[in-house]
């Protein structure tokens, strides 16, 4: 399941992406717009920042703005800035990939052939999707 943190991060994102002009976008905005804890919401765009993905500015007309082009902004870094991993089982990570301790061989592993199917259709489907993309619809 997405985690609130990333489904708010997201919300936040295409919030961002969605704001006319260059001026940086107040957590307060977006907090109140997309019904989302602006404490939580504070600690999300901090981590976007850190990521890269996002950049800050501070004072009177500050706020967070992107630091790329929403069309430059791919699925696969925000969700593994904010979820982690992209697949379900660390067998299958191309990142954070870890032997599973059950399991003697993974070439032979049902689940695993499962799950590198799962994963690659995930990352096609993020790889594919850029914030741009988010942006768009329903807009």
């Amino acid at each position: 399941m997405l985690s609130k943190k990333t489904k708010y991060g997201l919300k936040a994102l295409t919030y961002i992406a969605r704001s006319e002009g260059d001026a940086p976008v107040q957590v307060g905005e977006i907090a109140k717009s997309e019904n989302i804890p602006q404490k939580f919401l504070e600690s999300i765009l901090l981590t976007l920042r850190k990521a890269g993905i996002l950049g800050s500015k501070k004072g009177k007309h500050g706020g967070y703005y992107l630091r790329s082009e929403p069309s430059e902004v791919k699925m696969t870094d925000v969700m593994r800035v904010l979820e982690g991993p992209i697949a379900m089982v660390p067998c299958v990570s191309l990142n954070y990939y870890e032997k599973c301790d059950d399991c003697p061989d993974e070439h032979k592993c049902s689940v695993h052939k499962l799950m590198i199917e799962v994963r690659d259709s995930t990352l096609k489907v993020f790889r594919n999707t850029t914030l741009e993309d988010l942006a768009l619809k329903d807009s």
